[in-house]
């Protein structure tokens, strides 16, 4: 037996950890992911056009992109389908997005296709599975369908987090209705329950050119995402979004950093409690930036911060929580560097930045 391996809260509290790693900001972020809809309604094309954007560094909607290459396990379609598809979507297919009509199903060998092609393509950010169905072997065990869904889709989790990757999988809806969009998603709650995140893709008719994207996950705010399809230029264009994005919502780095800076401007250094810190930086409530967001703000952003000139610190002393931050000159905290510099003799030579 195997002894527990424990953490008290107040360590925990300390600790820091790597932010979670987006590859859609606040839409999809690393891990295993599952897109389903019924037939025919566009979640290929949907796949498509992200991974285009992917391999682009081109936002999707007005949701940012880490760019990178990424893969595209197009396994209901032929080269010459996905061709034709790729010209109604663009002009200038990027050579970082890559495509494969085969391969090995779950346990036979699709983990290692996926680790190859990994290897082999460093900066993948992205891949997609169209569709789950297609790499799941056949002949499971009926009696036990849930574990079986949960021990299929963990695989595959397990490999993007342990390759910091996002994985998506297409997969369809069952016929039967229901008021929750996830309970309609083909299988047992074990697919949604080992997934990061759950998307779904649901129309009113089958005719209708609008769409809802229902939204959830561990690390997403839940939000429904009303979308159009475009009939020409096969896009789902964003019409509404129901998470609205209010100033309360999410600050980001650049923001909090431009808030810190100004804050230093006047002092070099600043040190006191969440609350004071967060009365400082947004004393009308405007930004909702309450005492427990501030010290989770500045945890989750100090590598950023060190990186424009703001070394930030959170720490316990005295029973009480407190705030440390330091302006310094940028180049105190940028790692060293070699830089090409260019000498009398007009031979270029290499040195490094203190």
């Amino acid at each position: 037996m195997n002894k527990l391996h424990t953490i008290n809260a107040e360590d925990l509290q300390n600790r820091t950890y790597e932010p979670t790693h987006f590859l859609v900001d606040e839409l999809i972020p690393e891990g295993l992911h599952i897109l389903a809809g019924a037939p025919k309604i566009g979640k290929s094309w949907l796949a498509l056009w992200l991974c285009l954007c992917v391999s682009q560094g081109q936002p999707l909607w007005n949701f940012a992109i880490t760019q990178g290459e990424a893969l595209y396990l197009s396994l209901e379609d032929s080269f010459q389908r996905i061709q034709t598809r790729l010209f109604d979507l663009t002009e200038d297919a990027p050579p970082t997005l890559h495509f494969a009509i085969m391969a090995d199903t779950l346990k036979r060998g699709l983990e290692q296709q996926i680790e190859q092609f990994l290897t082999e393509h460093s900066d993948t950010k992205l891949v997609v599975i169209d569709t789950l169905q297609h790499v799941r072997s056949a002949g499971s065990d009926s009696n036990n369908l849930y574990a079986n869904d949960y021990h299929d889709i963990g695989i595959l989790k397990q490999l993007a987090d342990r390759r910091h990757i996002a994985i998506l999988l297409i997969h369809h809806l069952r016929k039967l209705h229901d008021d929750d969009p996830m309970n309609m998603i083909s299988g047992s709650t074990g697919l949604s329950g080992a997934a990061d995140s759950t998307f779904v893709l649901q129309k009113n008719s089958r005719l209708a050119n609008v769409a809802s994207l229902h939204c959830t996950g561990r690390d997403i705010p839940d939000r429904t995402l009303k979308l159009e399809f475009g009939e020409e230029d096969h896009v789902w264009k964003l019409l509404e979004d129901s998470k609205t994005c209010s100033s309360a919502s999410k600050i980001s780095t650049l923001q909090l950093t431009k808030l810190l800076s100004e804050l230093l401007r006047a002092d070099p250094e600043y040190l006191g409690s969440p609350s004071a810190l967060s009365a400082k930086i947004d004393p009308d409530g405007s930004l909702g930036i309450t005492p427990k967001k501030v010290t989770r703000l500045v945890r989750e952003s100090v590598a950023a911060l060190r990186e424009n000139g703001v070394l930030a610190e959170t720490y316990r002393s005295n029973g009480k929580r407190w705030i440390s931050l330091k302006r310094a000159d940028r180049a105190d905290f940028l790692p060293v560097k070699t830089i090409g510099t260019i000498d009398p003799a007009g031979v270029p030579s290499t040195c490094t930045v203190p």
